[in-house]
């Protein structure tokens, strides 16, 4: 009971990234809290998912296997996460920002009458007094997350209505195993209880998924360019650099909306979120929405010919000039030194 919740979402037996930070988080949230980290899964292959997740510090794992829960559709895991909270009544439930949390969050928490905070990058526990009512809330979940175009940072949190919801995005919190030989408890729960054969009107019939050919949140060298960059043209010289790094190469919306970059490239608010060693950016000016999917990076270097660029307060290294003409001169000084 109050128990602290984490949805998982899986693929072929393999847990997304994204609930595997939700863990790590999670397990962190809970000891602040008291209490124990539960997890749920609703699919197939269940028994490889209990061995990648107990080791993240998960007291108990729920789960639910059936073919027909696989792969995902709406009802049948809408049911099963309404039915389980009305019983177990958690205190905080966390998803991913997917594609899969985006649909499933809002229909629990409207089932169940309780708040839910979308993309959220970053999640706390604390206090908050209610003067008007002088009343005071005790470890309520805040949730925060970009408001506003990115113009602001909200604080949000549900005072009365449980479970506390919300989707995280990818990337914005630390993965870290916390005991591989952690012993929690699994529960397997006849799906027939929670589902009615009506969830099950709709079946997938043919399923495709194109992989990104991009990997940028997994590269340890980001080489990023911005709208200040130029021109596509420009552009790559970004590559070019990257290839003498062994880097990846990444964006900002504004690169990507002027057609600079594909979109699989896209760093920020509304693209990936990225922590590499190395991150070299390149004509950006360092809107808020950008920084927030970069600024985990361990050392960051501007190049950009605006000294005042919002990105330069961030960044551990400054470099005041034109892409055009910093850009070839790192590449040259790289090779000469690295012979």
């Amino acid at each position: 009971m109050n128990n602290l919740f984490v949805y998982l979402e899986t693929e072929n037996g393999v847990v997304a990234e994204v609930s595997l930070e939700l863990l790590t988080k999670g397990r962190s949230l809970a000891n602040e809290l008291g209490c124990r980290l539960e997890a749920i899964v609703a699919g197939v292959n269940t028994d490889a998912v209990a061995k990648q997740v107990i080791q993240y510090g998960v007291d108990v794992l729920h789960i639910f296997d059936d073919e027909r829960l696989y792969p995902y559709t709406t009802l049948p895991h809408t049911s099963i996460l309404v039915e389980l909270f009305k019983k177990e009544q958690p205190q905080i439930c966390l998803m991913g920002a997917t594609i899969i949390g985006r649909d499933l969050g809002p229909r629990v928490s409207s089932a169940l009458g309780s708040g839910l905070t979308a993309d959220c990058t970053s999640l706390e526990i604390g206090d908050h007094e209610e003067k008007k009512a002088n009343k005071v809330y005790e470890n309520l979940l805040y949730q925060i997350r970009p408001a506003f175009g990115g113009s602001i940072v909200a604080w949000i949190i549900n005072p009365d209505c449980r479970p506390q919801m919300a989707t995280v995005r990818e990337g914005v919190m630390k993965k870290e195993i916390l005991d591989k030989n952690y012993k929690g408890e699994i529960i397997v729960h006849d799906v027939n209880e929670y589902v009615s054969e009506s969830d099950f009107v709709v079946s997938v019939i043919d399923r495709h998924i194109e992989v990104s050919k991009v990997n940028i949140k997994d590269s340890p060298i980001i080489v990023a360019g911005g709208y200040g960059v130029g021109s596509k043209e420009n552009f790559d010289l970004l590559y070019k650099l990257a290839n003498v790094l062994g880097a990846e190469v990444g964006a900002s919306r504004a690169a990507v909306d002027a057609g600079f970059a594909e979109a699989d490239r896209q760093i920020g608010q509304t693209g990936v979120t990225v922590r590499p060693k190395l991150y070299i950016a390149c004509g950006i000016s360092g809107q808020i929405q950008h920084i927030a999917g970069m600024q985990e990076s361990s050392l960051i270097i501007s190049i950009n010919n605006d000294p005042n660029a919002p990105i330069n307060a961030i960044a551990d290294y400054v470099i005041n000039g034109d892409v055009e003409t910093v850009v070839p001169k790192l590449i040259k000084y790289y090779r000469q030194n690295s012979k």
